[in-house]
C-alpha cells in the first residue's frame, strides 16, 4: 500500500463512508419499535445516565466537555464507529441468545453490500501482489439438523494486510477482498484470499480522543467477516480469529468468542505458501 493511502485513511473520511453506507441502507429513519417501547427504552437510558451523575458527582466543567464531545462525534461522523465498537456486542448477544447454530458477533462499521458473487471454488478480488500470507478459507454450511445447504451464501469481507478495507480507505480497488461465494450442492466451499492483519480503528477523530482521555487501547484483532445464508434459514452474521493473535484477548469491540477463534496451519500440498482453516457454519432454521 503506498504512503498517501495510509496518509489519507483519515477518521473523517472512514466516518462519512460508514455514516453514508449506514443511510443507504436504513433510508426511512423511522423505528419499528412502538410507543411504549420507546419510552421505555429511552426513560432507562436517561435515568441510568441521571445515576452517574449523581454517583460520580459529575461538574459542569466535565459535562460541558461530553456535551462539547458529543457534539463533535456527529460532525465527525463517527456516530457508527462508536456505536459498533462499545454498544453493538451487547445488542448482537442480545438478539442471537437463542441461536442453537453457529455463534454470530458484531457487523462493524464495515460492511458493504453488492460485492460481486463468485463460485463455491473462488478467489476474492484482490490486487496484483497483494501483500500477505495466502490464506484458504474452506468450510461447509449445514442446518441444525445436519442437512448440507446446497447454494448457501458464504459473503466475506475483511481488511488487508496494512489493515485497511475497501471503500473506507483511498487506493484500494472497489470490491478488494470482498464477496459472495455461493456454496457448492453439499454445502461446500473454497475461498483463496490473504490472511488480514490487526488494526487500530482510527484515532484521530472523536472516538481516538476518547481512547486517548480514558487510556485505552484502540485495538482490533486480525478478523474475517462473515454473512451466511441459505433459503429457509436464519442469516449469521459473524467474526472468525486467528488463534495466537495479536489483542485477540483484548479486542477493544469486545467481539472475540471462543467459539470463533480459528486455529490456521500450513496448506497441504506442502509447500509453505500460506496458510489454511476450516470452519463449518450451522444455520437456524427460519
Amino acid at each position: 500500500m503506498t504512503d498517501i493511502t495510509t496518509e489519507q485513511a483519515t477518521a473523517a473520511a472512514s466516518g462519512a463512508a460508514a455514516t453514508e453506507r449506514f443511510r443507504s441502507r436504513h433510508q426511512s429513519g423511522h423505528t419499528s419499535a412502538g410507543t411504549e417501547r420507546v419510552d421505555t427504552l429511552a426513560t432507562e437510558l436517561i435515568t441510568a445516565v441521571h445515576d452517574i451523575v449523581r454517583r460520580h458527582q459529575v461538574t459542569y466543567a466535565e459535562y460541558d466537555a461530553l456535551k462539547a464531545w458529543l457534539i463533535q462525534v456527529g460532525q465527525d461522523s463517527e456516530w457508527p464507529l462508536f456505536l459498533d465498537v462499545w454498544i453493538e456486542h451487547v445488542v448482537e448477544e442480545v438478539a442471537n441468545e437463542n441461536r442453537e447454530g453457529s455463534k454470530g458477533t458484531i457487523e462493524g462499521p464495515y460492511y458493504v453490500p453488492g460485492s460481486p458473487r463468485l463460485p463455491a471454488e473462488a478467489t476474492l478480488p484482490m490486487r496484483d501482489g497483494e501483500k500477505g500470507t495466502p490464506l484458504l478459507f474452506q468450510g461447509h454450511v449445514t442446518s441444525v439438523d445436519g442437512t448440507p445447504l446446497s447454494g448457501a451464501t458464504v459473503e466475506i469481507w475483511h481488511a488487508d494486510n496494512d489493515g485497511y478495507y475497501s471503500q473506507f480507505a483511498p487506493g484500494l480497488p472497489e470490491w478488494n477482498l470482498r464477496g459472495h461465494v455461493v456454496a457448492d450442492e453439499t454445502g461446500h466451499f473454497w475461498i483463496n484470499t490473504i490472511e488480514p492483519a490487526p488494526y487500530q480503528i482510527p484515532t484521530d477523530g472523536s472516538c481516538g480522543r476518547l481512547i486517548t482521555a480514558a487510556g485505552w487501547h484502540a485495538w482490533r484483532p486480525a478478523h474475517l467477516h462473515l454473512k451466511v445464508s441459505a433459503p429457509g434459514h436464519q442469516l449469521i452474521t459473524t467474526q472468525l480469529y486467528f488463534r495466537g493473535g495479536n489483542h485477540v484477548e483484548d479486542d477493544i469491540a469486545q467481539a472475540v468468542k471462543p467459539e470463533l477463534i480459528l486455529a490456521p496451519i500450513p496448506v497441504a500440498d506442502g509447500k509453505g505458501d500460506g496458510n489454511e482453516v476450516t470452519y463449518d457454519f450451522v444455520l437456524d432454521k427460519a
